[in-house]
């Protein structure tokens, strides 16, 4: 009923919505007149439905809670577990170490152990030599002292020669030598890295990605790694560790250089020698990203045609055959040798091919090649003086020393100074010391009666052609022979008449294939890859190739006396 002063007969059958209590009759006329009026049944079952909703509202966040209550514990446990799993590994790690270390202590004492009973045995055997030598010389004193003392004439003359001849002997026998010990030492490498530590970041390994790879030989090349968490949102922990390791197809490690954006992106530089399937691995804070170790495949570079100058002649930037040419490393320097015209022409290579100046010379120039300094060597097979170096400018420096040689055919310089060079007469390919003093090697293909035409040395390995036995033998840094590459045909990796090579600094060997009319291009191994022909070299045939330290390739046609160039 109503509460109201005389309304208490009246039950409360109304409720206003605009003061939100419940009314009589009496009052929804006198004190809520022109109020929101409702029915309270109408109410009751408006505002039930609302606390329902409402209701059903929390009750639904009190299960995301209890939800989250339990993706908290989960994740603590999971949490609990790493850490556990991190000083487990620690643990293991450290007394892996530890038993590294006791087993290198032993090996460490056996070995010092050996090295003193070696010694030991040295100095006994020195000491023991000695004093053999000393009881010699000695009774040789001895002998001849008591001879002295007892002064008989007869005694003396004719004890006299025997003594003289013993104490000669023993006079003219080597100095004894002292065995002096080598020095000992062991040698303690420390390193900041030889133990772990503890890495507490957001980074997940298996979320973070590698992106944006080029797959050029021979030109710096980049991609991007990219540290995210679990939630695979880009995040940077300033503790992370980036590891990169590329492996060539020959196994090598490749040179890296990361730059760190501070933002969880980090570029990675390299540049690749060579062409082939790369090994890539990635790891973050030592775990490897998803896929990683992965391959990537880096493409050859591909020569592109630049331009062609030259032509018969006699005049400058003319050419009546040309047998040889070299670019100059410190320079880029050109060095064309002129053979029908007896001289060596010298170009610049800047934007453009332009003719500098020429060496005239008493005999044709078979070859040509750059020292380091920037000098000029040439090869021209006469009686005398085979080998003369020139400054750039076309100076005679000297004469160098050339006993070793007989018919000589091709000349090149090796990464270490020495001077390599085919000969026609012996069928051998030497290796001389700079000035041509000393015959360093000499070696021959095993069973074969043809004569090497060009030979270079690269990696170890020296590469020499075989015109007649048409194709090009490899053999180790000793000389010793390895294995052919290429054979008589037309068909890809096949030559008729391979002649000049090169090797570029993608580790491309580059040979001219003369009376195919084209250049081949092969790994080092000797697999090919790709060949250069038709319009570069139509009625041409490419007998010499030369490249320089930005890759440029020099080609020199003998016969029309021209060179073309690619980039």
């Amino acid at each position: 009923m109503c509460s109201q002063r005389y309304h208490e007969d009246q039950p409360l059958e109304f409720y206003c919505e605009d003061c939100k209590v419940l009314i009589c009759l009496k009052c929804s006329i006198v004190s809520h007149n022109r109020h929101r009026v409702t029915d309270t049944e109408k109410s009751v079952q408006e505002q039930k439905m609302q606390m329902a909703e409402a209701v059903a509202k929390v009750k639904a966040k009190i299960i995301l809670y209890e939800t989250e209550i339990k993706k908290q514990t989960d994740l603590q446990n999971e949490n609990i577990a790493d850490m556990m799993n991190a000083e487990k590994k620690m643990i293991d790690s450290l007394d892996e170490w530890m038993r590294d270390l006791r087993q290198h202590k032993k090996k460490m004492k056996e070995k010092f152990r050996d090295i003193y009973e070696a010694e030991q045995r040295q100095h006994a055997a020195r000491v023991e030599n000695l004093e053999l030598i000393t009881t010699q010389l000695k009774s040789c004193v001895d002998r001849g002292q008591s001879i002295l003392e007892r002064n008989i004439s007869a005694e003396i003359l004719n004890a006299n020669p025997a003594i003289l001849e013993r104490c000669d002997e023993l006079l003219i026998e080597r100095e004894p030598d002292v065995y002096k010990s080598p020095y000992y030492n062991y040698v303690v490498e420390k390193s900041l890295n030889m133990f772990g530590r503890v890495v507490v970041t957001r980074s997940d390994p298996s979320m973070c990605l590698a992106e944006g790879h080029d797959n050029e030989a021979g030109k710096e090349s980049k991609f991007v790694v990219v540290t995210r968490d679990s939630e695979r949102l880009q995040c940077y922990q300033q503790d992370d560790q980036i590891k990169v390791d590329i492996l060539t197809p020959e196994g090598h490690h490749l040179k890296t250089k990361l730059k760190d954006s501070n933002d969880g992106k980090y570029t990675v530089t390299y540049t690749p020698k060579c062409a082939g399937p790369h090994r890539f691995e990635i790891l973050v804070n030592g775990q490897p990203l998803t896929g990683s170790p992965f391959l990537v495949e880096i493409l050859q570079h591909q020569h592109q045609f630049a331009l062609k100058f030259g032509s018969r002649g006699k005049g400058p930037g003319e050419f009546d055959s040309i047998s040889d040419i070299a670019v100059s490393d410190k320079t880029g320097t050109i060095a064309v040798a002129d053979v029908g015209n007896k001289r060596i022409q010298l170009f610049s290579c800047d934007t453009n091919i332009k003719f500098q100046t020429q060496v005239r010379l008493d005999g044709a120039p078979y070859s040509v090649a750059f020292t380091d300094c920037g000098d000029l060597l040439t090869l021209i097979p006469l009686r005398n003086s085979k080998l003369r170096l020139f400054s750039e400018e076309g100076q005679l420096i000297k004469h160098l020393i050339d006993k070793h040689l007989e018919k000589p055919h091709h000349l090149s310089i090796a990464s270490n100074g020495c001077l390599i060079i085919a000969e026609e007469e012996s069928k051998e390919v030497k290796v001389l010391s700079f000035d041509g003093s000393c015959l360093l090697l000499s070696f021959t293909a095993p069973g074969c009666e043809n004569c090497p035409k060009y030979a270079l040395s690269h990696k170890n390995k020296f590469y020499v052609s075989y015109p007649s036995a048409h194709c090009i033998k490899v053999f180790n840094k000793r000389g010793v022979y390895l294995h052919d590459i290429g054979c008589e045909r037309s068909n890809d990796g096949q030559f008729v008449v391979p002649v000049g090579l090169a090797i570029d600094k993608y580790n491309q060997l580059i040979v001219c294939d003369v009376n195919n009319q084209r250049l081949q291009l092969f790994t080092l191994s000797g697999k090919f890859l790709r060949k250069l022909e038709g319009e570069y070299f139509d009625n041409s045939k490419p007998s010499c190739a030369v490249t320089n330290n930005i890759d440029n390739l020099f080609v020199a046609d003998v016969w029309r006396g021209c060179i073309t160039v690619f980039y």
